[in-house]
């Protein structure tokens, strides 16, 4: 016999948020084929091995950075510590030297790009290394966008017709353009930016040598200057000052999977020489080319005024041009950085996955370069091109993670001690770089307290947006919560409702209604 009320079909009760999310699966077995009997996978790996970079290559990549910093550090050392400028110079190389030997040891041990952000990520944990990559990737921005703009002020030096902010936008774009093209290409640039600097730098200290050694009278002038600031002063503020003189050293290990075995800790020693030798070598010289005062104004000139007055006025115009080009390849050494660290973080999930998307033409990640050129841009538009604060920005960021980079190789000392090493960086070493780096770090903020505020803004909203993607999943349970609350809402509000409805129907169906007729035939009353 047939119910007469149908029974309503039973609904499967829909799983909680927390089923959701706490198995993930129980997963699958695939047989994966391996195609190296076909050759396929052999001959892409040969062609990634030939593409590998060598030596020179990697050295000017990251030494194109590091070396222009000789334009403007020993002016802003001078500055600070007058006379005492060389010898603070000089314990700047000192300390790089030690990071030589930590970052060697990280790299032997980690040998994967990503720099501070792989070291924490092995040694601490992901929401750590997600905040220092973040410091980094501020690092590079900046780095990018100043050098850009100081090429572009050294180039509107030559021809005076030249748009500053129009052709800074114009060498963004062009280095994005180059980087998508391929590493390996782009190297070639950055070394023949960097044997052009390395040769100019020679010419400018042999023909000062050769001048000072001549009338040592203007650096006998300097000596008996008396300084304004105490000792302790110039050494404090001047060695802060100088830190400046080593970035760029860090952008090697951003990209020692695209460099050949063997070749990260020569780019190391290659960096540190060009470091040890020529930061020193030129301050001096400095004091012996020109008066002390027009060097301690900090003229951002000061290598083409010191071309001047060796080799004369057409020397001083290849110094200019030389300066061009290798702040141009400091522009270079920062897109690199960023790809490699960028494609480690999305790799780990930090960053949306898009990013490791490559072009088919030339493997490279095309929407990572073309998104740090568009956020270098945009710098550069919010900023006008007034980027006095940026500058400041950008030595923070660069000593926070030096900083973090060494308590990164403690960390990994403790607990993956386990780890083969190739080079090993002592304790009173790791001890020695953090406290060195820690004074430089208070020593800009104290010279420059402003900078900490733009500082914090900039880093801040970095941070925010890598938490963004880093915290998407406990976005997405908010989401969902939140809409079945809603639902839930609407559901009940639907319910009393249709009740309500439902029981005025009734009550209107069920009113009693008198009906009069003429008799009681049953045809009247049933029409």
């Amino acid at each position: 016999m047939q119910d007469p009320k149908p029974r309503e079909r039973e609904q499967a009760p829909q799983p909680s948020i927390e089923e959701y999310f706490a198995f993930a699966g129980r997963g699958h077995l695939e047989q994966i084929v391996d195609l190296d009997t076909s050759g396929i996978n052999v001959a892409r790996h040969r062609y990634r091995k030939l593409r590998m970079l060598g030596a020179w290559r990697s050295t000017a990549i990251c030494g194109n950075d590091i070396t222009s910093s000789v334009l403007y550090v020993s002016a802003l050392c001078a500055a600070e510590a007058g006379m005492l400028a060389p010898v603070v110079l000089l314990l700047v190389g000192v300390l790089l030297y030690l990071y030589r030997r930590i970052y060697g040891e990280v790299g032997s041990a980690l040998p994967l790009n990503g720099g501070t952000y792989t070291l924490l990520l092995n040694s601490a944990n992901k929401r750590f290394a997600a905040a220092a990559a973040g410091l980094t990737l501020l690092s590079y921005a900046a780095t990018a966008v100043v050098s850009a703009t100081d090429a572009m002020q050294y180039a509107h030096d030559l021809v005076s017709r030249l748009d500053v902010f129009s052709a800074t936008l114009g060498v963004l774009v062009v280095f994005a353009l180059l980087n998508i093209v391929g590493l390996r290409e782009s190297s070639a640039v950055a070394l023949g930016i960097f044997l052009v600097h390395i040769a100019t730098l020679a010419a400018l200290a042999l023909s000062a040598i050769v001048v000072v050694a001549v009338d040592p009278s203007v650096f006998r002038i300097n000596l008996a200057t008396p300084s304004l600031a105490g000792t302790g002063h110039a050494l404090f503020f001047g060695f802060a000052a100088a830190l400046l003189g080593i970035s760029g050293f860090e952008s090697s290990a951003n990209f020692i999977e695209e460099q050949k075995r063997g070749v990260f800790p020569l780019t190391l020693r290659n960096m540190w020489l060009a470091v040890i030798v020529f930061n020193p070598l030129v301050s001096l010289l400095s004091f012996g080319l020109l008066p002390r005062a027009a060097i301690e104004s900090a003229p951002p000139d000061l290598l083409a005024r010191l071309g001047e007055r060796t080799l004369g006025p057409a020397f001083a115009h290849w110094v200019s041009i030389d300066a061009t080009l290798v702040l141009c390849g400091a522009v270079l050494t920062s897109f690199v950085g960023v790809n490699g660290l960028v494609r480690r973080m999305a790799l780990d999930q930090c960053l949306p996955q898009f990013l490791l998307a490559e072009n088919r033409w030339r493997e490279t990640n095309h929407w990572i370069i073309l998104g740090f050129a568009a956020v270098c841009a945009s710098i550069l538009f919010i900023t006008e091109g007034n980027l006095a604060d940026l500058g400041g920005v950008y030595t923070l960021a660069f000593l926070c993670v030096m900083g973090l980079y060494a308590l990164g190789n403690m960390l990994l000392k403790v607990r993956r001690s386990k780890l083969p090493r190739a080079v090993r960086a002592g304790w009173p070493t790791l001890i020695v770089a953090v406290a060195a780096v820690g004074t430089g770090l208070v020593g800009n903020a104290m010279a420059r307290p402003q900078d900490v505020g733009v500082f914090g803004l900039y880093y801040g909203i970095v941070l925010a947006l890598i938490a963004a993607v880093f915290l998407r999943i406990q976005a997405m349970k908010v989401v969902l919560f939140v809409s079945r609350a809603i639902l839930q809402r609407l559901r009940t509000a639907n319910e009393r409702i249709g009740a309500y409805v439902l029981r005025k129907i009734d009550e209107i169906s069920r009113r009693p209604v008198v009906y009069f007729v003429g008799s009681d035939d049953m045809v009247d009353l049933n029409r």
